[in-house]
């Protein structure tokens, strides 16, 4: 922990998930403490397992402590300058469009801000794009096309408030867990709510669930088209509400019956009739009714056309403006949202203006007094990393994010930047995959010593407070990108001295000849002073004249942001992914989130209690289709495609959908060997918004057999190069790497000892006839290290010889059972994998207590063990549990 006396409470926001809870932070006595902040109205007090042990992240383990430039150490005028000179040298010669800024949400605004003007405006390039451009911008073009602005139209209270929600491509309980504990409490207190997922797997969301449509990967425009046909043949539209306010929907509906009827949507879909009509109906007879859209979504190839399909059944019934209804785009970062506000994304302006807008561009010119505008929109993400690899980009800056893990076609991304001219990286991390491709690598602030503001996905903007001193010499992201600006020579429009004034000049901007024309607003508070900002409570946008205290939801009058002030429906063709399987590549791989991890698990993966309950990268797959290619549950598997391959462990389940396999997209090289699910996946975008299809890649899976498989635990990480797979992650004082190659060493010992740079204290147990080796290191009586060896994955468990690290000299009964995997008599021997983060509670252990003390539900689970009454994430798991032990 850092040391910090002050004996005070700070109220910040999470920097995981676009939820943007709030935070209560005290400090003191050499302690930082912190649980949910019960006066935010995103969580009121609630957290998820990533958000509750957020404290045990602040620790100086990894971080990027100084500048470093060419692989050494050096001051921050070295380093400031030479990105400055840098810059400036490939602009003078090969012009603006030849440098490029990639951002990310975990900016705060008032980085993006500062970022995004020093490009567009003073270089005079769009070139700066952000990884939200990989969550969340096909939802933003969808909400211009419809809205005619980018504005979530909806709070999280109507998601209490409706009768019907309806979850579209988001595993909700997993990746906005908060929200979701509120759904199930909404669904709890009124029974008679309806809860619809709508996802090729069968998710812990489906846990409260009342119908799971596990529709064929990709197939989302048909359901809703085929929604939309339903709607106007059963006369369950609101016609007057269309006719007043709605335009496009005869072109909208003639588009929809392309597949309409619900045989033809149910085949293509591929669910049962009988479900879908259901669906139809519960849809058609409940006003109230919230759809709630995310990555399934977005990450298309027509993700925009999905997300307007959705949009055009709520425009058709006038489900929109009002309480308890709307379609909701969840989004995936903290500030996801704060970036599009900005102008973050290459095809944006400032303050939600456009380039497609000459009056907007003069506008920003004229407020920036900017010497030399971009005029023309900038490389989306793909195509930006494209251009670094052709060499048209000669210098990129990448600001807190990693896109050698999670970018599509990611070896490709990674060839890219180590052959650039100039790449700068500012992160709080050293090691990182994009890291290792920086020529300069500048230390930024993390999270607890940044200070600004970052918008959720209500619209709500909230403060991120400093608690603590930036650790060595890093530095606040804006203050790097004035630093540069200035050594650019823009020094008159960037004299930032603290982010207040960046605040109060983004919220000048959103108010400069608004009048109303557009959405965003927060003009009212362009006057605040240091100590206003400092004290600023969670509001929604719009802030300005007519709504001084926020607003809640939009378009309750139902004028919209478009010319005519009418909302749009889309003529939406209905279309399946771009790339189909083939003989070559017949499965459809799926990526996503963890309950636990956040990323590429910079910071999570430093939480042994979050990294308990998923420690290696998996491959989950139906049951069938592990028998079709003769893979093994607990196995491992080599998926490949087209464009890369990796290594994961089989996890064979019944609510994976046939002919699919879901991989998470954490793991990477840091963590683990041949485990990047995105170098997999092939850079095709959607052609409007340019977000790539991470939800559809053709794969083929086979099994990986390895001459030897293992694990070895350790009190420190240890390099194992001659292990082909390596999953490494870090428990409670110790390192557990699950280890497999492909040539067995030629001396087992000679292996170890170097692997361990020890030669003493080693006990061993050979088996060469059945291939068998385990040793253990031992150093004053204090056990180092475990190696277990196999042919095979028939290894022992682990959690019992895990136990044995906290022990500070062994004791002689463990040590005796030590190479058998055998604990003494007594002793408690496995706990199992963790179900519960928040306390550390293992599946076995609350199997043994149900069995034992006759639990039937799961709050006589969370009287008996805690389990499940923290966070709340684990509590879909806990049922299966109890329904499995019945």
């Amino acid at each position: 922990m850092q040391s910090i006396d002050a004996p005070d409470v700070v109220r910040t926001t999470c920097p995981y998930c676009g939820v943007g809870c709030g935070v209560a932070v005290s400090v003191g006595a050499g302690a930082v403490t912190l649980s949910g902040d019960r006066a935010h109205p995103a969580n009121f007090g609630r957290l998820c397992s990533k958000g509750a042990a957020l404290a045990e992240t602040l620790d100086n383990e990894g971080r990027l402590l100084y500048p470093i430039v060419d692989g050494k150490r050096a001051s921050w005028d070295v380093a400031l300058d030479r990105v400055a000179s840098g810059f400036k040298d490939i602009i003078a010669q090969h012009g603006p469009g030849a440098v490029a800024f990639y951002v990310s949400g975990q900016l705060l605004t008032e980085d993006y801000y500062v970022a995004n003007k020093l490009m567009k405006g003073f270089i005079g390039s769009g070139n700066i794009d952000t990884n939200s451009r990989l969550c969340m911008s096909s939802a933003v073009a969808a909400h211009k096309r419809a809205f005619g602005a980018d504005a979530v139209p909806v709070c999280y209270e109507d998601v209490e408030l409706a009768d019907l929600v309806v979850l579209v491509g988001s595993n909700y309980a997993w990746a906005h867990p908060v929200l979701y504990q509120r759904l199930a409490a909404a669904k709890k207190a009124r029974p008679g709510m309806q809860v619809v997922v709508v996802d090729p797997r069968r998710t812990a969301t489906c846990d409260i669930a009342d119908m799971h449509l596990a529709i064929a990967p990709g197939a989302d425009a048909f359901l809703f088209n085929g929604l939309l046909h339903h709607l106007r043949r059963e006369d369950a539209m609101d016609i007057a509400y269309v006719e007043a306010h709605v335009e496009g929907f005869a072109a909208a509906f003639e588009a929809a019956k392309t597949v309409s009827s619900i045989p033809k949507v149910a085949q293509v879909c591929g669910v049962e009739e009988s479900e879908l009509s259901e669906f139809f109906r519960l849809f058609a007879k409940t006003e109230r009714t919230v759809t709630v859209f995310s990555q399934g979504i977005n990450q298309s190839s027509s993700g925009v056309d999905k997300g307007n399909a959705i949009i055009n059944v709520h425009l058709a019934t006038g489900r929109i403006g009002k309480p308890g209804m709307g379609p909701f785009s969840v989004t995936g970062q903290p500030n996801a949202m704060g970036g599009r506000e900005v102008g973050g994304l290459a095809n944006q302006l400032a303050a939600h203006m456009d380039f497609s807008d000459v009056s907007g561009v003069d506008r920003v010119q004229r407020f920036w007094n900017a010497s030399n505008m971009a005029r023309v929109p900038g490389l989306k993400a793909v195509d930006m990393f494209r251009a670094i690899a052709d060499k048209k980009i000669k210098a990129v800056w990448i600001m807190g994010t990693n896109p050698v893990v999670s970018m599509p076609d990611a070896d490709r991304v990674r060839e890219a930047l180590m052959a650039c001219e100039l790449v700068v990286v500012s992160d709080c991390v050293q090691h990182t995959d994009t890291t290792a491709c920086a020529d300069i690598l500048l230390p930024a602030a993390g999270w607890g010593e940044k200070d600004g503001t970052v918008t959720n996905s209500e619209r709500r903007i909230s403060r991120q407070r400093a608690f603590m001193p930036m650790t060595g010499e890093a530095k606040p992201d804006w203050w790097i990108v004035t630093q540069v600006a200035q050594r650019m020579g823009f020094a008159g429009a960037f004299p930032y001295t603290q982010p207040a004034q960046i605040f109060r000049e983004h919220a000048r901007l959103s108010g400069y000849e608004n009048d109303g024309a557009r959405a965003f607003d927060i003009g009212a508070m362009c006057e605040i002073d240091d100590a206003q900002y400092d004290a600023l409570q969670p509001i929604q946008w719009p802030v300005n004249s007519q709504a001084p205290d926020g607003t809640r939801r939009l378009y309750t009058d139902g004028k919209f942001h478009t010319p005519g002030g009418k909302a749009r429906m889309v003529a939406v063709a209905a279309q399946l992914p771009a790339i189909a399987t083939d003989v070559e590549f017949p499965l459809v791989l799926n990526t996503g989130r963890l309950r636990d991890q956040w990323h590429t698990m910079t910071r999570t993966g430093k939480v042994p209690r979050l990294n308990a309950h998923s420690y290696e990268p998996y491959v989950q797959m139906h049951g069938r289709d592990a028998q079709r290619f003769q893979l093994q549950d607990g196995g491992l598997a080599r998926l490949s495609s087209r464009n890369g391959t990796m290594l994961a462990r089989v996890q064979i389940s019944e609510e994976q959908r046939t002919g699919s396999v879901f991989v998470p997209m954490h793991w990477n090289d840091m963590f683990a060997r041949s485990a990047r699910v995105d170098a997999l996946a092939a850079a095709i975008t959607d052609p409007i918004s340019g977000q790539p299809e991470l939800k559809h890649t053709p794969v083929f899976a086979e099994a990986y057999r390895p001459a030897w498989q293992g694990f070895v635990l350790s009190r420190e990480r240890i390099a194992l190069p001659e292990a082909g797979y390596c999953a490494c992650t870090q428990g409670a004082g110790y390192w557990r790497h699950e280890i497999a190659g492909e040539a067995v060493p030629e001396n087992w010992r000679d292996w170890v000892q170097d692997a361990l740079g020890c030669s003493g204290g080693l006990i061993e147990y050979r088996d060469a006839a059945m291939g068998r080796y385990r040793a253990a290191c031992i150093q004053d009586g204090r056990l180092e290290a475990v190696f277990f060896i196999a042919p095979d994955q028939r290894l022992p468990e682990r959690e019992w010889l895990a136990s044995l690290f906290g022990q500070a000299v062994i004791d002689p009964a463990d040590l005796a059972g030590l190479l058998a995997a055998r604990p003494p008599k007594g002793a408690v021997a496995n706990t199992g994998r963790t179900v519960c983060a928040c306390f550390s509670v293992g599946e076995k252990t609350i199997m043994n207590a149900i069995q034992e003390q006759k639990l039937d539900s799961v709050e006589a689970v969370g009287a008996c063990l805690k389990a499940g009454t923290g966070c709340g994430s684990c509590v879909p798991e806990i049922r299966r549990i109890l329904k499995g032990s019945s």
